[in-house]
């Protein structure tokens, strides 16, 4: 997809006489949106904004061994074959000045090397230059400017990390700021680099720092001879915008609360620093017992973290198990500004939200169900966890037409408002949150009105889902029979089944319950195996063994399974 982008100027924390200026530029491709205030808390944001920042820069995925040994070897031949190559320069210079009968320039080949080293100096420092300041380099870390929101009570940061399975969003309360004027409601695009965040770093909390989303910034001719004046086109990666859409969708579900004390993130992000796990599984398993200390433990190694003053406060008991947790270690910067973090979590293998308290600030911190998650090849197991009947065209429109009313609503008041029952207008909002248009703001628990694109999403562009995913979710259990569940010599679960009339399925599961072989008799798996995804069969018997997106049927039925 591209996305036209404009700005005038660069955003840019400038020194005034009364203290730091912090402007940023915002998307002039984009409606009028404004705001200047005076941070009551200056370091609060200063430390929140890194954190963000640590998010949309974190890449997990795997990286080449180190080759230093091999790089030195290569360094040492490459000086044994310049050792001849001198030699044979030198014979073929003695060769030429006998044919020309005078000697060659002795001073040549440094002239050359001088030259040389000048030219790869000025390209590397180029290059440097270019990395901090570009935007076409930046882009290969942040394929988006992150998207700010200007709210009648809040104002909001949201920015996707580089490996696209991690959200982060900075919630700051209005309350933060005094002295506001100019301002105008909305969300934009604002310009964001390197530059930015050393100049982060600056802002103390003995002066005075003022916030400003550039008001003028809509009030220039944008002409492309202004000075100051960046226009720019971004070919967004579809994976990039299904990861963005798939976890806000995610956000927008019921889910369980488990409040988690500053010591206990502590604990948690010190022994993660300090130990590295060889072997799976490498969860975070929660064990949550109703009105019992919340127990976390860290697997391989069984290490548990008992928080003895935040008891759980959820219906049931019930272990959940979640994974990619080295992007935890974002939390860490944030330990001494932490009130506490509660933790929202869908189920075993699903993505979870953390969310730092800070006061007036909030930070959301979302995993997806791994480090490296695959969003476009339907694997995500969000995908199974969407309502399975699809919510009626007039209650979509009920719902817009209330969000145009008032950009802020409660699940209950969007079901008054449109005289709608609770899981349709839930289904209503997973739809609209998949489609970029609406965000869950789980601190405050109200969605909120903000289309995170200029123009308005459709499933074509953001990319439909998986359709083996889809044909496994509308399966279900009553074509579904698992006839041996059982453990191989390799401690995996190999489960054998029925399913649609096809006996003989086979799937196996690691310790982290990912699919790691499979067996099926299906043209699907017969072309391709587990190569493009493991198919609908496959999918149905993982999912009937582990509980996962079966229960089908009604609107209803999905509800009552994540209130219950």
């Amino acid at each position: 997809m591209l996305l036209n982008t404009a700005y005038r100027g660069r955003s840019n924390v400038a020194q005034t006489p009364v203290g730091l200026a912090v402007s940023l530029a915002p998307n002039l491709r984009r409606d009028r949106v404004s705001f200047v205030g005076v941070l009551r808390q200056p370091l609060r944001f200063r430390e929140a904004m890194s954190a963000l920042h640590d998010v949309v820069i974190s890449d997990l995925r795997f990286k080449p061994k180190d080759k230093t040994g091999y790089e030195e070897w290569k360094k040492q031949e490459a000086a044994k074959e310049a050792r001849i190559r001198t030699e044979a320069v030198k014979l073929k210079r003695a060769e030429l000045e006998k044919e020309r009968g005078r000697p060659m320039p002795r001073n040549l080949e440094r002239q050359f090397q001088k030259c040389r080293q000048r030219y790869w100096e000025a390209r590397t420092r180029y290059g440097t230059l270019l990395s901090r300041e570009d935007p076409e380099l930046w882009r290969m870390l942040m394929p988006c400017d992150p998207v700010i929101t200007v709210s009648p009570d809040v104002m909001f940061f949201e920015c996707f990390s580089a490996d696209e399975s991690s959200y982060g969003c900075l919630t700051v309360e209005r309350e933060a700021f005094e002295a506001e004027t100019d301002v105008a409601l909305g969300t934009t695009n604002v310009d964001y680099s390197w530059r930015l965040y050393e100049h982060f770093q600056t802002i103390r909390s003995y002066r005075e720092t003022r916030f400003t989303i550039d008001p003028m910034g809509f009030e220039v001719q944008t002409t492309a001879d202004e000075a100051g004046y960046r226009e720019e086109k971004i070919d967004l990666p579809q994976s990039w915008l299904r990861g963005f859409s798939a976890l806000q969708s995610a956000m927008s579900l019921p889910m369980r609360r488990v409040p988690v004390s500053r010591e206990g993130i502590y604990a948690l992000v010190a022994f993660l620093k300090r130990n590295k796990a060889k072997a799976s599984p490498r969860a975070v398993r929660f064990e949550l017992t109703p009105g019992a200390p919340v127990k976390i433990v860290l697997e391989p190694w069984n290490k548990e973290i008992v928080l003895h003053d935040t008891p759980y406060p959820g219906p049931r008991k019930e272990v959940i198990r979640t994974w990619g947790r080295d992007r935890l270690r974002v939390l860490g910067r944030l330990l001494p500004l932490l009130d506490g973090v509660d933790v929202y979590l869908l189920g075993t293998g699903l993505p979870s939200f953390w969310v730092a308290k800070m006061g007036e600030m909030k930070l959301t911190l979302g995993l997806s169900g791994w480090t490296t998650n695959d969003w476009t090849s339907g694997g995500s197991a969000i995908d199974q966890l969407a309502p399975p009947v699809a919510p009626p065209v007039e209650v979509m429109n009920a719902m817009a037409a209330a969000f145009k009313q008032s950009p802020t609503w409660t699940l209950d008041a969007l079901a008054s408002k449109t005289r709608t029952s609770a899981p349709a207008v839930s289904a209503g909002l997973n739809k609209l949150a998949l489609l970029g248009q609406v965000i869950h703001d789980l601190p405050h628990g109200v969605y909120r009105w903000r289309q995170v694109m200029p123009v308005t999403l459709s499933a074509e562009v953001i990319g439909p889902e998986n359709e083996e995913t889809v044909a496994a979710r509308d399966l279900g259990r009553w074509k579904c029979r698992i006839t041996s569940d059982s453990l191989d010599a390799k401690r995996q679960r190999r489960i054998v089944g029925t399913v649609d009339g096809r006996s003989g399925s086979e799937v196996t599961l690691d310790a982290d319950d990912r699919i790691v072989a499979g067996k099926c008799s299906c043209s699907y798996f017969y072309t391709g195996g587990l190569r493009k995804g493991p198919c609908r069969h496959l999918q149905a018997l993982r999912n009937q063994a582990l509980d996962i997106g079966t229960d089908g049927g009604t609107l209803d039925t999905w509800f009552k399974r994540f209130t219950n």
